[in-house]
């Protein structure tokens, strides 16, 4: 795993812990740094990287694009792309 991806990685996974926050947090998180963070850091990626996982990000399936870093693409389900 790249540097890049394990910065993605950490973002994917601070996300979800905000997300699962959002009903309790006081202050509420400011998701909008996260997306930011995922967008400059999506950009970073070569282009050489992993087609799946390029294709999880570009179409902000952060779910799908944590699971696949994690090494369990094989739990993502098919969504209604072609490539998904």
């Amino acid at each position: 795993m790249t540097e890049t991806e394990k910065n993605i990685l950490e973002s994917l996974i601070a996300l979800d812990h905000a997300v699962k926050s959002l009903r309790t947090a006081h202050p509420k998180p400011d998701l909008r740094a996260i997306f930011a963070r995922l967008e400059r850091l999506t950009e970073e990626l070569p282009p050489h990287s992993d087609p799946s996982l390029l294709h999880y990000l570009r179409k902000k399936s952060y779910e799908k694009a944590r699971l696949a870093l994690e090494g369990r693409d094989a739990e993502n389900a098919r969504g209604g792309c072609q490539r998904d």
